[in-house]
């Protein structure tokens, strides 16, 4: 798995440096506008209520949800280290080309919806336990840019989302897209979990480097990390 994660780390790193001609490179945006840049975004925002009736029926056997690093054992420090009594579960509905089968029975509408995005890269229902944080990391590959649906969020002592120079609270139907490969974390000293739906989509750039986005994930990316992780979800 070491020599898997260095090989996957040096990859990213060579293709980040070709995407950073046309991403903007050190001077790239932190967050971008939702209905400028994927207006199907707003799709999902649209039918809130009917993600989130599917999210609570999944709550309803929240136990067996399992924790992000034990689905991808590349979000291992991120997921597992800091406040390590606490857990970030992470419920999958899409990777890189394919539905989760479980996702597909438990959340049909919100897998209908989410075939509505033709830039859609990933997708996750992502919970926090009350006072679990995540450290400072960034996303290793700059193809991809990340939305956040607020979904469940604490009253009082807000998790706060810091991102570069920035700061930002979720806040209950409120939505957020942003650049995942700047550093980032999570401060949380919340006593209620805080939820989220987040929906990766392809990065917006011209025709070559985006071409190549979608070869890189769909033979490099999804033969040797995605499949792996929805293989994981069946057993």
């Amino acid at each position: 798995m070491a020599f898997k994660k260095k090989i996957i780390i040096t990859l990213s790193r060579f293709f980040n440096w070709y995407f950073d001609f046309y991403t903007g490179g050190k001077r790239r945006p932190v967050f971008f506008k939702v209905a400028e840049t994927c207006k199907e975004l707003k799709i999902i925002e649209e039918n809130i209520k009917l993600v989130e009736t599917e999210l609570k029926q999944i709550l309803r056997d929240e136990e067996t949800i399992p924790s992000y690093h034990d689905i991808d054992s590349l979000q291992y420090v991120i997921s597992a280290i800091k406040s390590p009594e606490k857990k970030w579960k992470t419920f999958m509905l899409y990777m890189m080309g394919d539905f989760s089968e479980t996702a597909l029975v438990q959340c049909s509408h919100t897998c209908k919806l989410l075939k509505q995005i033709p830039s859609l890269y990933q997708s996750f229902f992502s919970i926090l336990e009350p006072k679990k944080e995540i450290p400072i990391h960034k996303g290793l590959y700059r193809g991809y840019i990340r939305y956040h649906l607020a979904l469940e969020t604490p009253q009082k002592n807000a998790p706060v989302f810091r991102i570069k120079d920035m700061e930002y609270t979720w806040r209950k139907g409120e939505s957020i897209l942003f650049d995942d490969s700047w550093e980032h974390e999570v401060v949380n000293k919340a006593d209620e979990r805080r939820i989220v739906l987040i929906i990766d989509i392809y990065r917006p750039m011209p025709y070559l480097p985006d071409k190549i986005n979608h070869l890189v994930t769909k033979y490099l990316i999804k033969r040797f990390y995605a499949n792996k992780v929805l293989k994981k979800l069946m057993h």
